[in-house]
Order: structure tokens, then C-alpha cells, then sequence
């Protein structure tokens, strides 16, 4: 069974505890790391190229968006979901642009973002 390696980032710790707690569920899933903002994300993405980068829109020090950016340029193979609490279509096709796979909005997540993460 192949480990999928997962990064989550986000600036408030009870999202990035929530998000490990789901995916504790799974058995072939494992978080690598934690971030608290986007410099750190990039960081840590780069070093450790986890198959998969969660990144909050809005942290401190560099966005998720521009972190995408960064990830992307130094790791093309870098696959990232961005979960964000804003709505936005704009927001959307810039997320897409950066690189970034995938877009969920934190009230959502509780309905998909195991899905999102699977895809």
C-alpha cells in the first residue's frame, strides 16, 4: 500500500487538528507536516514534497495563493487543495491559475473535503 504524504497548512491550529483527525482516518494517508503560514508552507513543500499541500487562502506572512505560486515554480509536480472561507469565482480562477487543483470553502469542508482530497 503507497503512503499518500499530505501538508496541511493553515494559521489557526483547530483547523489543521481538525483536518489531521480526518485524515488519521485513513490508513494509507499521513501528514508529514504542519504550517502555520505560508512562507513556512513553502518551506516545508519544497523540502519535503508531499504528495499533497492543503493550503489556507489567508495566513500570515504569504497567502496561499502566492505560497501555491511558490510551491508550483520550485515543485511542479506539487499537487494543492486550497480551503479558504472566501467565495469567490474571482478567487477561484486566480487559485487555478497559481497552480492549485482544487478549491474548498471551509463551510463545505466538513461534507467534502475527504473527497477533494481523494480526487
Amino acid at each position: 500500500m503507497t503512503q499518500v504524504r499530505i501538508l496541511i497548512a493553515d494559521d489557526h491550529e483547530v483547523v489543521r487538528r481538525g483536518i489531521a483527525a480526518q485524515i488519521a482516518q485513513h490508513p494509507e494517508w499521513e501528514v508529514v507536516a504542519e504550517a502555520t503560514n505560508g512562507r513556512d508552507a513553502v518551506e516545508l513543500a519544497l523540502q519535503l514534497k508531499p504528495d499533497l499541500t492543503v493550503l489556507d487562502l489567508t495566513m500570515p506572512e504569504l497567502n496561499g495563493l502566492a505560497a501555491a505560486s511558490r510551491i508550483v515554480a520550485g515543485f511542479p509536480e506539487a499537487r494543492i487543495l486550497i480551503l479558504t472561507v472566501h467565495d469567490s469565482e474571482q478567487l477561484v480562477r486566480e487559485v487555478l491559475a497559481a497552480g492549485a487543483q482544487g478549491y474548498v470553502l471551509k463551510s463545505d469542508a466538513g461534507r467534502i473535503l475527504m473527497a477533494a482530497l481523494e480526487t
